[in-house]
């Protein structure tokens, strides 16, 4: 009973802070769209954006393991 609790909390903190990580990641349109500019310029993720692209994987990762967890617990 008590690990139902841990595993939902756990799940509610793993989402909040994945919705959190998608909204800080940048569109790849930005106003030179709007110009009539190409968006579709190749270019490498580094430093924080890179942290976040990854850390969006590990958490939906993280998210779908406590998802299938649960599911066998209860």
């Amino acid at each position: 009973m008590e690990m139902e609790r841990y595993i939902q909390i756990a799940q509610i903190v793993v989402s909040a802070l994945l919705v959190l990580f998608i909204l800080l990641q940048q569109r790849g349109a930005g106003l030179g769209g709007i110009f009539g500019g190409e968006g579709n310029v190749y270019r490498t993720k580094r430093g924080l954006e890179k942290g976040l692209f990854v850390g969006t994987i590990v958490l939906s990762v993280i998210f779908f393991g406590l998802a299938i967890w649960s599911i066998f617990i209860f």
